[in-house]
């Protein structure tokens, strides 16, 4: 079995050359061998409003297929642009129609901006993770952190009721303690560094995951193979499969994540037992499926 944890429709592209429809993603899931998906909007931010599929477009596509899509909700932290807004009624709706998280989060802020805390201890309360983007630098998306993840590490302290699961490539980054400034927001390569700040960071706060999706995540644990297998028997219990995969013509190429998943249970890298939580197990008990 595999639960997608990172998943969209809508337009992909800003060239809007593609748009990816849910029976896109149906199709693409029956191709992988994905049997649910979650469904993650990110029109809500100004910085995703290309994708053109907010929250509402998110659960009326979720709702054609519900044995196979579930529907995340988004809420931009600038909303009210106050640091005690209080977005309940926003999570009550969108809980009561059936969304299991809220994601993808991926405003250009610090990640320990007042207003995004405060929106982290909400989602917490609400029983909803955080599914995140992370990226260097002033411009596009995603939220940002200085060298070693400081921020972050201080939303993990002062949101510990909230689940968080790290995605991105300055997230994934930082798994290796060297990470050139101009990778940051990219994919390094080369051996993983032992010290890094988000194995230190997974250790360390139980509040924290990650999902394996996109080029980043798969990036991440490829890039040095006896480390990621290291990575992923260590963090078996905080990793979730994902795709992030974007394009409609992706259905005709299988997913390199995808592909690695298979080769390590087909090859015994690591335990049955340990595949099957970062299969689905894991994001089963997370979203309590």
């Amino acid at each position: 079995m595999l639960i997608d944890i990172h998943s969209h429709i809508g337009r992909i592209l800003p060239d809007r050359k593609e748009f990816m429809d849910v029976t896109n993603l149906i199709n693409k899931m029956d191709a992988w061998g994905i049997d649910k998906a979650c469904v993650l909007p990110v029109s809500e931010h100004p910085e995703g409003a290309y994708l053109e599929a907010d929250t509402e477009d998110v659960i009326a596509a979720c709702a054609r297929y519900p044995d196979r899509l579930i529907p995340f909700c988004l809420i931009d932290p600038r909303y009210g642009n106050r640091p005690d807004m209080d977005f309940g009624h926003l999570f009550d709706e969108y809980k009561a129609r059936g969304c299991k998280g809220l994601g993808e989060l991926l405003p250009k802020l610090d990640f320990d901006d007042i207003r995004c805390l405060n929106l982290y201890r909400q989602a917490g309360k609400y029983g909803m993770p955080v599914l995140f983007d992370m990226q260097d630098g002033p411009y596009g998306y995603g939220l940002c952190d200085s060298y070693g993840l400081p921020r972050l590490e201080r939303a993990l302290r002062a949101c510990p009721d909230t689940i968080f699961v790290g995605h991105g490539p300055t997230f994934w980054a930082e798994i290796s303690s060297d990470v050139p400034e101009q990778k940051r927001s990219g994919y390094p390569d080369g051996p993983v560094h032992q010290g890094g700040a988000v194995p230190r960071l997974m250790r360390q706060y139980p509040n924290l995951w990650a999902d394996t999706s996109a080029g980043s995540g798969y990036n991440a644990l490829t890039r040095d193979k006896s480390f990621g297998l290291a990575f992923v028997d260590e963090f078996q219990d905080k990793l979730i499969f994902g795709t992030d995969s974007c394009r409609r013509s992706d259905v005709d190429i299988i997913a390199p994540v995808v592909a690695w998943l298979a080769e390590l249970r087909t090859n015994r890298l690591l335990s049955d037992d340990a595949l099957d939580k970062v299969a689905f197990q894991n994001a089963r008990r997370l979203l309590n499926l």
